[in-house]
């Protein structure tokens, strides 16, 4: 989780853009290596991070993420979940 600068905004927002998003997620919480997010790994995910999304429902973001409902977030729809962390918490995804 290193590789991420610790930028905030004005705000109070951290601010990370799509990829250092991507990258974060997949680096600390993709368990199988996979490339994919599923619902149990956004759960530990929610979970473990406390602070920056602890109001999260992972069904939720899950639901709103899985844009083809395999039940994976894939590579394709990770902007779906960064879009969700922008306008619901404490995140700036930045482009």
């Amino acid at each position: 989780m290193a590789f991420i600068e610790r930028n905030v905004s004005s705000d109070g927002k951290r601010v990370m853009t799509v990829e250092q998003f991507r990258r974060w997620l997949t680096t600390a919480f993709d368990t199988n290596g996979d490339g994919r997010i599923s619902k149990a790994e956004l759960r530990r995910a929610v979970r473990l991070t406390g602070g920056l999304f602890a109001s999260w429902s992972s069904g939720q973001v899950f639901r709103s993420a899985d844009a083809d409902h395999d039940g994976f977030i894939d590579e394709n729809e990770f902007r779906n979940l960064a879009q969700f962390a922008d306008k619901h918490f404490n995140v700036m995804i930045i482009r």
